[in-house]
């Protein structure tokens, strides 16, 4: 690997649109805002350096071992955010770029292209919603001083935007327009004055000129070229430079390799598809990442789990490839099935959870109806509880997860032919020490959670498990935590020396109880016995409603509430440790 002679940022952008830069496969999608956009052009202005650039050289020979994409020109967030997968001629090698994809992106879109986001409050679907902006250069004023710390004016302007009102100068200026400029003298001041600017102001100049320098004259892009044709030690050099900016999951480098030897489908594209339906398209979202729906993709073709380039062969890629449709069929409906027990990205506190319920889907091949038939009821709720528990329980799905997923799939193989396979799926995990069984000092822990923990809407759904919780349900204060204000409570008669204590205690899970959005909302900031004389049409309703929450013993006021918590936590005591086979 050798350093190369620098080049001016005009020299590597032309190379860019000539096509022989371009990105590989394992480079992650662009990211940069326009405001770092704008900063990266600023410093470009000053005289800054902006750091180096990893370059490597792809022989012919080699080039079509792998995928490359053109770089972004015009960024719209809605329409065109991602780059395009690169036609390269045969016979053609290619410059690939491993370290400075985001500063080369930032700068194309500033000189040659265009940037799109949402305006605020716009509707997603709305035409206007992505006004079209080109970066400009306010050439007669400074900007704001407390504009970033910038030294330039600049901005991501549309037309109309840019455009000169009558009798006033003409003066932002389109970044991009500097190539078009003969020279950085008389053009310069030709420039100025068709915009008509006052030549005497020497500042106006100043700044164009600093622009044409930093695009034109300068030679600000250092880089390294690497030439060795060696995939791994490729992936090794990308690795090791790329650790210490945006966390790159290695995913992202076996994504690449999939996507090189997949034949039919584009293997990026389609996670990156799959990630997005996974986590918007339910009523509740959910945060599964890349690595989630790659494992489980390697788990559902039966090769080794392991994030591993030797498990990348193409023999592999071949069976994941060949599986991909039942992977993603199965992603899809386990995610459903994780929506209509309630589950969130905030109460599913474990995404690997969704591996072996993905493999169960789709080797049982169960259709739609699973998730609502009544036929299935007895299975869904086995499945229900054993995720729920498996989430409750600390230590499951952190270390060894490899190796759990292993246990798991060949538990389901062996005996998930009818229905899930909780007792061998629980005995496989014991052999790890990823038992699932509690003791009673776990009992006690969790009887300390508090409300919007992660843990506590889980623990709420086993101790009250009738609930329909494909519904909207929050995790609710019994006793409302608005009343708990020191004022409040001392207005109510709680005499001082226990403020503290009320305070201390109302977040607390003996006072949560999971109820519906719109009882939730009903009952607002009312005392639980003056809600519940009017929620429910009888007496007999409102008992077993009690009953089936260990809401007996409910008083009528704050005086009485410790002694209520005592109680409830006893009873949850008892519950939960029957639920959770803990004598």
């Amino acid at each position: 690997m050798a350093f190369q002679t620098p080049v001016t940022v005009e020299e590597i952008l032309t190379s860019i649109h000539r096509k022989e830069y371009l990105l590989p496969a394992i480079q992650r999608e662009f990211v940069w805002s326009a405001d770092q956009i704008r900063w990266l052009v600023d410093s470009l202005m000053r005289g800054y350096p902006i750091g180096s650039f990893l370059l490597w050289k792809v022989e012919p020979r080699t080039v079509t071992n792998y995928t490359f994409y053109d770089f972004l020109t015009h960024y719209h967030e809605r329409d065109n955010p991602y780059a395009t997968r690169a036609a390269i001629p045969n016979g053609s090698g290619v410059t690939a770029v491993l370290d400075g994809q985001q500063r080369l992106t930032a700068l194309n879109i500033a000189i040659y292209g265009s940037h799109a986001e949402k305006r605020k409050y716009a509707w997603w679907s709305s035409p206007d919603a992505f006004p079209k902006k080109r970066l400009h250069l306010n050439l007669v004023e400074d900007p704001d001083p407390d504009e970033m710390g910038l030294r330039y004016d600049l901005r991501f302007l549309t037309d109309v935007e840019a455009a000169s009102a009558d009798g006033n100068p003409d003066r932002w200026y389109p970044v991009g327009a500097i190539l078009d400029l003969a020279n950085a003298g008389p053009a310069l001041y030709g420039e100025l004055a068709k915009r008509g600017i006052d030549l005497n102001d020497v500042k106006p100049y100043q700044r164009l000129y600093d622009l044409y320098e930093a695009v034109r004259t300068r030679k600000p892009i250092n880089y390294f070229l690497e030439k060795a044709q060696d995939a791994d030690k490729v992936l090794d050099i990308f690795v090791r430079v790329n650790s210490g900016g945006t966390t790159l999951s290695y995913s992202d480098l076996l994504l690449s390799m999939a996507t090189n030897q997949w034949q039919q489908l584009d293997a990026r594209e389609e996670v990156r598809q799959l990630v997005q339906e996974l986590n918007t398209g339910g009523t509740r979202t959910f945060s599964f990442s890349k690595d989630v729906v790659l494992k489980t993709a390697l788990m559902v073709a039966g090769v080794d789990l392991r994030f591993k380039v030797s498990n990348f062969t193409a023999s592999n890629m071949q069976k994941v490839e060949d599986a991909w449709s039942t992977t993603r069929v199965a992603m899809i409906k386990a995610a459903s099935l994780l929506d209509l027990f309630g589950f969130t990205n905030r109460t599913l506190t474990a995404a690997s959870a969704v591996v072996p319920l993905s493999y169960y889907l789709a080797r049982r091949n169960l259709p739609d109806s699973y998730l609502t038939s009544s036929a299935d009821v007895k299975d869904r709720l086995a499945v229900r509880q054993w995720v729920t528990r498996s989430l409750v329980k600390r230590g499951i799905w952190g270390s060894g997860l490899d190796t759990l997923l292993i246990r798991l799939r060949q538990a389901i193989d062996t005996h998930g032919a009818d229905s899930f396979p909780v007792a061998d799926i629980e005995k496989e995990m014991s052999t790890l020490g990823k038992s699932l069984a509690f003791e009673p000092t776990e009992i006690d822990e969790l009887l300390e959670l508090k409300y919007a923990s992660q843990r506590t809407f889980p623990v709420l759904a086993l101790l009250y498990p009738g609930l329909d919780l494909s519904k909207e349900f929050h995790e609710d204060h019994i006793f409302p935590r608005s009343r708990f204000t020191p004022k409040r409570l001392r207005d109510a008669g709680i005499d001082d020396a226990l403020v503290d204590t009320y305070r201390a205690t109302v977040d607390l899970l003996p006072n949560l109880q999971l109820l519906g959005g719109v009882p939730n909302a009903e009952k607002h900031a009312k005392l639980p016995a003056n809600w519940l004389a009017h929620a429910f049409a009888t007496d007999a309703e409102r008992h077993t409603y009690l009953h089936a929450n260990d809401l007996q013993d409910l008083p009528l006021d704050l005086h009485d509430f410790l002694a209520f918590i005592e109680q409830r936590k006893r009873r949850m005591r008892t519950r939960l440790s029957s639920v959770l086979g803990v004598d």
